[in-house]
């Protein structure tokens, strides 16, 4: 007779998420000094490995697609809510976060996860298979999103400045919303077997052959605790970010910077978990991870940011720079044909990568 598994408070993943919110909660709003931000950067990388553990019990409940869709929403959904947080705190300087963390969240997901995780792929088997129709259809998503929410600002005439007028940025949160819900019901329903994992012969694999599914109390306990983990990892590295800032002001960094390091603070979940299913040789999965969150992070954050400015003072800019628009527009053709093969060898997944270096070292030095 098999042991029964443990139940998730009774295991590491479920103490830490337990322990960083309630040192979220002593912590909160006050000036931390430098040592106590060590301690709380380390409580911040146990909180991602807790929350990576949690989203993968959840995944393998639910199965695929719905497992990495659950993970992306709900580290979304808290991103969303430290942005508008940290641009009610910043006023007119914090104008342009919403836009350098949603363009910083592409650039990692599209070029830093995939290529990361083709790279893996490759290197495991020679070939990265996936499936070329739901990938495909992910990355149109988000180079139509980021298009019509990054890059149309700029052109626009009605107001000065990279910004919308009221009633452009109303299309643009509506326009965002409604094809993200057509993305979520196309990867749920209507085509799933578009974005399940398929083998080098391009057979999908609907079922995992290894350890029996945990049970439904269990799930619901992960997910739970995948919450609070998530509302840990992002209050904490809120709770970091002035000390971030001041950092990137006295390295004489471009402010921008600040929206690149909570993006990959609050998409680390999503790499660690990206990671590990590519290691598995589940690549799909890994694509669904990364572009499914870019396309989440676009989807939800501009309606939530446009809600925001009934109350937010000053500009909200959303507009790319010159720079950033060639990034974007080498970012979807490169993806265009790595998706089209089906498959993907160490180049495509090295060329990916070397987009996102460039993307770090012109956020780094403009």
């Amino acid at each position: 007779m098999s042991p029964r598994p443990r139940t998730p408070l009774l295991h590491w993943a479920g103490a830490l998420p337990l322990v960083a919110v309630v040192l979220l909660a002593l912590i909160w709003g006050r000036s931390l000094p430098t040592a106590l931000v060590g301690v709380v950067s380390l409580f911040l990388a146990a909180a991602v490995l807790a929350a990576v553990h949690h989203a993968e019990v959840i995944a393998h409940r639910v199965g695929e697609p719905f497992g990495s869709l659950v993970l992306a929403v709900a580290v979304t959904i808290i991103e969303v809510a430290l942005i508008v947080t940290l641009m009610v705190d910043g006023g007119e300087k914090s104008a342009g976060l919403a836009r350098d963390t949603v363009f910083a969240a592409v650039m990692i997901t599209c070029n830093g996860i995939v290529g990361l995780c083709l790279l893996i792929g490759a290197l495991k088997r020679r070939v990265a298979v996936f499936n070329a129709e739901g990938t495909g259809a992910e990355l149109a998503s988000v180079a139509t999103l980021a298009g019509l929410s990054l890059v149309l600002p700029s052109f626009t005439t009605t107001t000065p400045g990279p910004q919308f007028s009221g009633p452009q940025l109303i299309f643009a949160a509506l326009a965002a919303l409604a094809l993200y819900g057509l993305f979520v019901t196309t990867q749920t329903i209507r085509h799933r077997d578009y974005f399940l994992p398929v083998t080098t012969a391009g057979e999908v694999i609907d079922t995992e052959d290894h350890a029996d599914p945990p049970s439904l109390r269990v799930a619901l306990s992960s997910l739970g605790l995948l919450v609070l983990a998530l509302v840990a990892v992002v209050g904490l590295a809120k709770a970091v970010s002035p000390t971030i800032e001041s950092g990137v002001a006295s390295a004489g960094l471009p402010s921008s910077v600040v929206g690149v390091v909570i993006a990959l603070l609050v998409l680390l979940p999503e790499t660690i978990a990206a990671v590990r299913a590519a290691r598995r040789d589940r690549i799909q999965t890994s694509i669904n991870l990364g572009l499914g969150s870019a396309m989440a992070s676009i989807g939800l954050t501009i309606p939530a940011v446009a809600l925001a400015t009934i109350w937010l003072k000053g500009p909200l800019v959303l507009g790319l720079g010159a720079s950033h628009m060639v990034l974007l527009a080498l970012t979807v053709v490169v993806g265009t044909l790595t998706v089209v093969p089906g498959r993907a060898t160490l180049l495509q997944g090295s060329v990916h990568l070397t987009l996102f270096a460039a993307y770090l070292v012109l956020a780094v030095s403009p």
